[in-house]
């Protein structure tokens, strides 16, 4: 699927990867390819991703790798929406 993520000063990352956790106002929740539609309100928390995340140098330093091996961005809110395996994070 592909994965955008959109911060109010640019877009972060724009690339197909496995899947994406992010953290929903009622709870965390994961998105794989072929994910029914989904809009959803975001919450202070990490959105986790998957695939491969070659993450473009002026922007690196916003993401992390945790002990999975997964690529994280901490967020204190957002919306995400999902359709047709592009996923779209506006974070704050």
């Amino acid at each position: 699927m592909y994965l955008e993520i959109v911060s109010p000063e640019a877009t972060l990352f724009s690339r197909e990867v496995t899947s994406v956790t992010v953290p929903g106002i009622n709870g965390e929740f994961r998105m794989l390819q072929n994910h029914a539609p989904i809009v959803s309100l975001l919450q202070e928390g990490k959105v986790k991703v998957q695939g491969n995340m070659n993450i473009e140098e002026e922007y690196a330093s916003k993401f992390t790798k945790n002990v999975n091996g997964n690529t994280v961005l901490e967020i204190s809110s957002g919306t995400v929406e999902l359709k047709d395996n592009k996923v779209i994070v506006l974070a704050d």
